[in-house]
């Protein structure tokens, strides 16, 4: 469920902010244009918003200047820590991973989430997308930003090219964690009657936009 990774995100809980902004070499392009990526994940959404792995807020704080009524799911308590530092202490930021939550008292309209769907097997990202469409009613959304690839073939390019370049650090993250194709992705959304679509906003990360039907 994602949590096997906890260890490694509450080790960069500190430097998280720094690495998103382009400090880091190996993630740069990762994280390129990754205030934009953020922007467009709120201007697709609707409504009530749940997130999903919260990280230090960033997302959480673009609906909250945006109007929106969000509410946060974060497993890590070193970044539930960080995000609450920059948050209005009326937002609630809840323990809980992409398939072991509490809904808010009101039903989200909207579920979002950055960065961190890859932590998820793909069986996993099948049972999260079921369960969120059992909750979710016509014209609700899931729109997530993350690393995907249109194909297996440039999934194992990418690892290639990051070895290559002497992203060691990169490539093994990779190798490590769950990433999957927009095909799958595609496939699981389909089947839990979902019209998607998908976005891409840089070499490494597409928006996911999933309409229930």
């Amino acid at each position: 469920m994602g949590r096997e990774f906890l260890d490694l995100f509450e080790q960069w809980a500190g430097s998280y902010d720094e690495s998103v902004n382009g400090h880091d070499e190996e993630y740069k392009e990762v994280f390129k244009y990754y205030e934009q990526i953020l922007e467009t994940v709120v201007e697709r959404s609707k409504g009530n918003v749940l997130e999903f792995g919260v990280g230090t807020g960033n997302l959480t704080q673009k609906f909250i200047n945006k109007g929106f009524n969000i509410t946060g799911i974060e497993p890590s308590q070193p970044m539930r820590e960080l995000a609450l530092q920059k948050l209005p202490k009326e937002i609630t930021i809840s323990d809980g991973d992409f398939l072991q939550f509490t809904l808010p008292d009101e039903n989200p309209n909207t579920i979002v989430s950055t960065y961190a769907f890859h932590h998820l097997t793909d069986d996993e990202k099948g049972i999260a997308i079921a369960k969120y469409g059992n909750f979710l009613v016509k014209g609700d959304k899931i729109v997530f930003a993350d690393t995907m690839f249109e194909s297996n073939k440039a999934y194992q390019d990418m690892i290639k090219k990051s070895y290559d370049q002497g992203f060691h650090n990169l490539a093994k993250d990779l190798e490590r964690e769950y990433y999957t194709t927009i095909e799958v992705l595609q496939n699981i959304c389909e089947e839990n009657d979902f019209e998607v679509r998908f976005s891409r906003c840089n070499e490494f990360v597409w928006v996911m936009e999933a309409v229930k039907q």
